[in-house]
């Protein structure tokens, strides 16, 4: 970085372990002053780039584009790890401040006309400059995103595509923080026996832990993690309570005042709607799904609704078995949304004779993690060696080495699970450092993958074990699906490394890895009684495998919705009233009254607080299809853990990031392209 400029070399000289950064070192103040060190060199890397009197070479523009901006990339990864996992009203200002800025930032690289010539002077020839798959697929993908920045408009038309997205930048980051101002600012204190009525042994744990921290003095409170709403809407016998949480969790973004998010919606899809334009799509679905494995709106569509009407129809039939309950407990009422968890779970217990509470016991997050650490080393050959005394960015944060069979470091992990008022909801998996074989500017050669998972699982008390449900041990299953395509990466180029791969295929990996909780030998290893030792009985093993489909209407009807009303918004364009189209979309596919959209618009933060997954929710579908052929492969051979499916999983799936193309490298692991059959079975929704 520029000598005579005054910053904390911390931010971006990151001596720890292994080159781990040393967070200890890295104050709230010193973002700002590093942000704009980096973004004046990397401008300068870029110019120099642009402004070579050479011709343009692969080495000289796509390689040197390539190592450009480290320092920026590093006080990027840094800043937009603490916005999101450990934030406080500090970074969310400077978060405001730098979203708009760094889409200026990158917006003015993506119009740079000279840096655009010597990239579409080599696209021109690639077919002359003898590169390998991999650098052709890097050319690709630096030319196609210059052209979607613009670098073909006239000037007035970048001029406004650049205003565009700094101002959606700007939407995306104020989106974000109002969902998580909604969800830290409400608690539903709950006192006596009446009020906690229903409620298992540990969720009182949890939310007497939540409570604690809350600092009001309430000795249990109902908080909006998911860790706790959901087993409060599943397990309380208060109809009136679970009436008021759930409307209070599905309201955030919709409460008037400062953090209501309806104009930001609105604003957010007009914006998109009039870059897709300028950019010559139909709309900005098209533009988004240009380079996927999908291509096209209506592709989607199609496999959405071919779900869609086989999981509301399921749906139907489980809301029927549901309102004989509530009969059968002598009362008259429909099933509404706040009573479809609870009597499912009354339901699944008559059905299958066990509940979630008798299930969780089993499923200590210790353990959870040691499994899903054992699925790794039985299938890519790596373990995880935790490291004490190495400090990360929050108390809570665990750091593990990952070793292969030669005891070689293959990467660093960092395990962030538990909910705070800090950290924005959901899960996560995302990195420091991604995985490449480049030399940098400092001489370095290559660099080791620092990737870390952030869940929200609620924090136990002290001196107690946390314990999971099992859409929890999922979810922590998933989100180290991702961490291993990023640690596992084993390609030469940063742009293409780990999770380098277009939307509708980056949740295969993270998705198929869900399969291994469930493998008997692993729950019968792992799932043991915290108090006891004792491994889960067979007959409650038996129980928990064969209710894996249950509620599937439910949980499809859900997430489809969901993907639906993306796709509804992105094929057309400005919405006046998002609400309204959402609920005229949820009308057209006639929607049961008793399930709501499991992200509804307002709080839709894959869609709306940024445009990672805009247009792209169906993706974990996408992705689901492709997930339950792939683990049919291993069926197929009569081992999970089957050698040679996995040394082909390793080399084509989790190795190769975007530096093959999807298709041709899921063919090259499983044979053939999959239907939507296995997926459809996996979720009992088969015909």
């Amino acid at each position: 970085m520029t000598e005579s400029s005054v910053f904390n070399p911390a931010v971006v000289d990151w001596k720890g372990l292994h080159g781990l950064p040393q967070f200890e070192k890295v104050g709230d103040d010193d973002y700002a002053p590093a942000f704009e060190v980096a973004l004046k060199d990397h401008d300068a890397e870029i110019d120099a780039i642009a402004d070579n009197p050479e011709p343009a070479t692969f080495a000289n523009t796509i390689v040197a584009l390539e190592i450009a901006g480290d320092a920026l990339s590093r006080v990027s990864a840094l800043f937009w790890n603490r916005a999101g996992a450990h934030t406080n009203p500090g970074i969310q200002a400077l978060e405001r401040e730098i979203a708009p800025k760094m889409s200026r930032h990158y917006s003015k690289i993506g119009m740079n006309a000279a840096l655009f010539r010597r990239i579409d002077d080599l696209w021109t020839r690639r077919d002359d400059l003898g590169l390998t798959l991999e650098e052709t697929r890097v050319l690709e993908r630096h030319w196609k995103g210059f052209v979607k920045s613009g670098a073909k408009l006239p000037k007035a038309e970048q001029e406004r595509l650049a205003e565009i997205n700094e101002r959606l930048a700007s939407l995306g980051a104020n989106f974000g923080q109002n969902v998580l101002a909604d969800e830290s600012s409400w608690i539903l204190p709950l006192s006596g026996e009446v009020d906690l009525a229903g409620i298992p042994a540990f969720l009182r744990d949890a939310m007497a832990s939540a409570a604690a921290a809350n600092g009001k003095g309430h000795t249990h409170v109902v908080t909006l993690s998911r860790s706790i709403i959901e087993p409060f809407l599943t397990f309380s016998e208060r109809r009136d309570l679970r009436e008021i949480a759930f409307k209070a969790w599905t309201s955030r973004g919709i409460n008037g005042g400062e953090t209501d998010n309806r104009e930001i919606v609105k604003e957010t899809l007009a914006l998109r709607a009039e870059k897709a334009k300028l950019l010559g799509y139909k709309d900005f679905a098209s533009y988004k799904l240009d380079n996927t494995m999908a291509k096209t709106p209506e592709a989607v569509n199609g496999l959405l609704m071919q779900v869609w009407e086989k999981a509301v129809s399921q749906a139907r039939a489980e809301e029927a078995e549901l309102a004989a309950l509530i009969a059968d407990e002598g009362k008259n009422h429909e099933v509404a949304p706040w009573d479809w968890r609870h009597y499912a779970e009354k339901l699944r217990a008559q059905k299958f004779n066990f509940s979630e509470a008798e299930l969780k016991p089993y499923l200590q997050l210790e353990k959870i993690i040691e499994a899903c650490f054992d699925v790794a080393g039985r299938i890519f050959g790596i373990r995880a060696v935790p490291l004490a005394n190495v400090v990360g960015y929050h108390p809570d944060v665990r750091v593990f080495e990952i070793r292969d069979r030669n005891d070689a470091l293959v990467a660093l992990f960092l395990g962030d699970y538990f909910a705070r008022p800090s950290k924005r909801s959901g899960a996560w998996m995302s990195s420091f450092q991604a995985q490449h074989q480049l030399t940098l500017k400092n001489g370095r050669k290559g660099e080791l993958p620092i990737i870390y998972n952030v869940c929200n699982f609620a924090k136990p008390e002290p001196g107690k074990p946390a314990l999971l449900s099992l859409d929890d041990a999922r979810t922590l299953f998933h989100e180290f699906g991702h961490a291993a395509h990023g640690m596992l990466s084993d390609v030469t180029y940063p742009s293409v490394s780990g999770t380098g791969v277009s939307r509708d295929f980056v949740e295969l990996p993270s998705q198929l890895y869900e399969h291994w909780l469930t493998v008997p030998e692993i729950l019968k290893t792992y799932a043991v009684h915290y108090q006891t030792g004792e491994p889960m009985p067979q007959a409650l093993l038996d129980k928990v495998l064969a209710a894996r489909t249950f509620n599937a209407g439910f949980n499809t009807v859900e997430f489809t919705s969901s993907a639906l009303v993306d796709m509804a918004f992105h094929t057309q364009g400005a919405v006046e009233d998002p609400i309204a189209v959402q609920a005229e979309v949820l009308a057209k596919i006639s929607m049961p009254a008793s399930i709501v959209m499991r992200h509804a618009t307002p709080h839709f933060q894959h869609v709306f607080s940024g445009d990672g997954y805009s247009a792209g929710y169906y993706s974990y579908m996408w992705s689901e299809v492709l997930d339950a052929d792939a683990f049919a492969a291993f069926e197929e051979t009569g081992n999970p853990f089957d050698p040679e499916m996995a040394r082909k999983l390793k080399t084509y799936i989790y190795a190769s990031g975007g530096s093959v193309d999807p298709e041709d490298a899921y063919r090259a692991f499983r044979g053939k392209m999959p239907s939507p059959e296995a997926m459809l079975k996996k979720k009992g929704l088969a015909a």
